[in-house]
C-alpha cells in the first residue's frame, strides 16, 4: 500500500510513500474493544473514605446480661453506645444506623480496577486499530466529514510548527469540515447538568508524529488530538472502542509504525 504526501499548504508533495504491514491488518473490532476498555481502565481513579472513619470511638457493646452497664430489661436499645463516666450509657455510635456511624459498604480505595490484557493481544489490537484508520467506511461511521484518500500523510516540516494557527491552518485544507464539525458540535449532556460534565464534544482528527514542537501546538485545537507514535494507544485510534478515527500521520511516525 502508498499513501500520497502533503505539504504543509495542503497540497500533493508529488511523492508517495510506502505504508507498513500494520495497514493491511484485518479489523476486528471485538479485540479493539477489550484494549480500549484496559486503557480506559488504567485512568480510573480510586475511591474510598478514611478506612478508620465512624469507628474511631470509645463506643462499647454490652448486649451479655451479666455485664457491667448492660442495657438489658431497661427499655433502650441494646446497641454500641460511649462509654461515659460511672458506668453510664451514652450515644449510640459505630453502626451505620447510627449518627456519625460508619458506612455500610463503603467505596474501597484498594478494589481492583484495572483490566489487564496480554501484551501479545494489546499488540494485536493496536495493528487492527491502525488499519481502521484507512478504512474509508469505518471513517463514514464514525461520523467523520471527509471525503479524500486515506490515511492522510504530511511531510515532517509538520512536526516543527510552534503556533496553534500554524497547525489549524495546515490541517484544515484537507479535514477543515471534521474541525468545523468538532468546534460547532458541542452540545449540553443529556440528564443531570454539572459544572464537570455538563457538555460533551465531538472528536475530530487525531495527530500522530515522531516528536517536535507540534505536541504542544496543536492540542488546544477543538476535537483534535496529537500523541506521539511511541506513546500511542488504542483508546487514541478508536475512542469509545470504534475503530475509525480520521488519522494525520507524518512521515516519521509512519517509518517507526513500521519498526515497532
Amino acid at each position: 500500500m502508498k499513501a500520497d504526501v502533503y505539504t504543509l499548504e495542503g497540497a500533493s508533495a508529488g511523492k508517495k510513500i510506502d505504508l507498513p504491514s500494520q495497514f493491511e491488518e484485518d479489523v476486528r473490532e471485538e479485540i479493539i474493544r477489550r484494549a480500549v476498555l484496559s486503557d480506559e481502565s488504567k485512568e480510573y481513579q480510586p475511591q474510598g473514605s478514611y478506612r478508620l472513619a465512624g469507628i474511631e470511638t470509645s463506643t462499647k457493646y454490652r448486649g451479655r446480661k451479666g455485664d457491667f452497664g448492660s442495657l438489658k430489661n431497661k427499655g433502650q436499645a441494646m446497641l454500641p453506645r460511649e462509654v461515659r463516666p460511672e458506668g453510664l450509657s451514652g450515644k449510640v455510635k459505630r453502626i451505620p444506623s447510627a449518627v456519625k456511624g460508619r458506612r455500610a459498604h463503603p467505596p474501597k480505595p484498594e478494589k481492583k480496577l484495572v483490566e489487564h490484557i496480554n501484551k501479545k493481544e494489546y499488540g494485536k489490537a493496536l495493528r487492527c486499530a491502525i488499519a481502521a484508520t484507512a478504512h474509508a467506511d469505518l471513517v463514514k461511521a464514525r461520523g467523520h466529514a471527509y471525503e479524500g484518500a486515506l490515511p492522510i500523510v504530511f511531510e515532517d516540516s509538520l512536526e516543527k510548527v510552534d503556533k496553534t494557527s500554524k497547525v489549524l491552518k495546515a490541517i484544515s485544507a484537507l479535514v477543515g469540515k471534521d474541525l468545523d464539525r468538532a468546534k460547532n458540535g458541542r452540545k449540553p449532556r443529556s440528564g443531570t447538568r454539572s459544572r464537570k460534565a455538563g457538555t460533551k464534544s465531538p472528536k475530530s482528527a487525531l495527530i500522530v508524529v515522531g516528536g517536535g514542537s507540534i505536541l504542544k501546538s496543536a492540542r488546544n485545537i477543538a476535537g483534535v488530538d496529537v500523541v506521539a507514535v511511541d506513546k500511542l494507544k488504542v483508546k487514541d485510534l478508536a475512542p469509545g472502542t470504534h475503530p475509525g478515527r480520521l488519522t494525520i500521520y507524518t512521515e516519521s511516525a509512519i517509518k517507526k509504525i513500521g519498526e515497532m
